[in-house]
């Protein structure tokens, strides 16, 4: 048991109390519950009974009543002796949404960037798979370094994009966050410093963090209409110049949130630096693929055979695949399969029989796909102008989302209130360090038009409850740090 909170203790938390144009009871159950979501409240805490918070507030006892019952009807508030509920976070009984897809209570998920399997070419792929499998039975079904048939189609795809790859240079793995485990595990030590771009992908910085790890952010110049979107390649190299982390983690490929692609002369300045530094490049190609106009660029491994690649088959196949890679020096693989078996001992053959088969005609489900995203993408910058055009929103040149800077710095409650409209969010704190992005939200253009428009629809009403809701801003704005853009 995690005690209780004292009226005192909750009006403070709660801020100046000026109730806006909502209901008094639902503007304090809303402000309840985002310092719940906020972790400013802690979990299995006690709230003040209602007459002693009534008499605190100066309000009556049946406003305190009705928020409470608002939070216990939410699963934010459980039903405890009399008034005394404890804080809590909604448990979903149903199973868990296809990312993309609406889940099972009717919400539109918004919270993954991922496309639904390409169906035919994916199924295909797994009844060739099954023929080939009577052949690999006798063995005994470990493989750390991943099926030889996989591994030849990897090496042979990226030698067709001008960089020449042999076999023993690929290790396969379960996923594109697993291969940065791996990367992490045995390139960095603890304490050790990680560059990363900022923001970047939300899973990284978790992996960063758990291995020990510091991420060491340098941001993103913030992109107005008609500006470049490049990377701040000058802010990169004094980084390692002077902080000498030990790897560098980025996304130059349609990087996950922006949609951005780095310059081949910036990818060319970039290994200099990282070379002269001692830092390893790590790149996440994960997203490579995604390019709807056709941009041209290089692969930053063929500037330099010291980076370090990630790929994967979730964002241009499907993630319930489960299979990635690394590319990297001979020597290296060696040390990351060293790794690699403290944590498992090989991927399920089966599915890597069929990403072999997906590998080898890897341009097959893509036209179709692009020629999706494109009109998504276009139909979700459209209804963003048209309904929120007070957000300022970066075209992305490829990828999955769209980056938009919120012209207050209400990320976190947004996200808290989305669910009330039918959506569900990802923060934008949760693709930055130290709290940074409140400014900022992901949105991701996986949806079909119709649903993209029922989405916008739900961020336009989570956007008016917001702006008429004082306190809900205030008590989030006084307790975040200022965004970094």
């Amino acid at each position: 048991m995690s005690g209780s909170l004292n009226p005192t203790a909750l009006v403070r938390l709660l801020g100046a109390w000026n109730p806006g144009a909502l209901p008094a009871y639902r503007e304090l159950a809303d402000v309840v519950r985002l310092l719940v979501m906020d972790g400013r409240i802690p979990l299995d805490v006690a709230l003040p009974s209602e007459r002693a918070l009534a008499q605190t507030l100066g309000l009556s006892r049946t406003t305190v009543t009705a928020a409470y019952a608002s939070l216990r009807e939410q699963g934010f508030l459980t039903t405890g002796q009399g008034s005394r509920g404890r804080t809590c976070i909604p448990h979903r009984t149903g199973p868990v949404s296809a990312p993309g897809l609406a889940v099972p209570d009717g919400l539109l998920d918004l919270a993954y960037a991922s496309l639904p399997a390409a169906g035919e070419v994916v199924h295909r792929a797994f009844a060739d798979a099954l023929t080939e499998l009577p052949a690999l039975l006798p063995g005994f079904g470990y493989d750390a370094v991943g099926v030889p048939a996989l591994r030849e189609a990897i090496a042979d795809k990226y030698t067709a994009e001008g960089v020449p790859t042999t076999a023993d240079q690929i290790l396969v793995t379960s996923g594109a966050q697993h291969a940065l485990n791996i990367v992490l595990r045995t390139l960095a030590g603890k304490q050790d410093k990680v560059l990363v771009d900022h923001p970047t992908y939300p899973n990284a910085l978790d992996a960063i963090r758990a291995a020990g790890c510091r991420p060491l952010p340098v941001a993103l110049p913030h992109v107005r209409e008609g500006t470049s979107t490049a990377w701040d390649i000058d802010a990169m190299i004094t980084v390692m110049n002077q902080q000498h982390p030990a790897m560098a983690y980025l996304v130059p490929d349609f990087h996950n949130p922006t949609g951005r692609i780095m310059p081949d002369l910036q990818r060319r300045q970039l290994v200099r630096a990282a070379v002269a530094s001692g830092t390893v490049l790590v790149v996440d190609e994960t997203l490579r693929a995604l390019n709807p106009d056709g941009v041209r660029t290089s692969p930053l491994s063929a500037f330099s055979p010291a980076v370090v690649s990630i790929g994967s088959l979730s964002k241009s196949h499907w993630a319930g695949l489960r299979t990635g890679w690394i590319r990297a020096d001979p020597a290296l693989i060696v040390r990351f399969v060293a790794t690699r078996t403290t944590m498992d001992l090989g991927g399920p053959v089966v599915e890597q029989l069929a990403a072999a088969r997906l590998v080898r005609s890897f341009a097959e489900p893509l036209d179709a796909r692009l020629g999706e995203l494109r009109l998504n993408r276009e139909s979700l910058m459209s209804l963003l102008a048209e309904h929120l055009p007070e957000w300022e929103v970066e075209r992305p040149q490829g990828g999955l989302t769209v980056w938009c800077r919120l012209p207050t710095p209400c990320s976190t409650a947004l996200t808290v209130l989305a669910p009330e409209f039918g959506i569900r969010l990802a923060a934008g704190p949760r693709f930055g360090v130290g709290g940074a992005f409140e400014h900022y939200l992901r949105v991701p253009y996986t949806l079909p038009p119709a649903q993209l428009e029922s989405a916008v629809g739900a961020l336009r009403a989570a956007q008016d409850k917001l702006d008429a809701s004082p306190q809900l801003r205030r008590t989030l704005k006084t307790e975040r740090p200022a965004a970094v853009a």
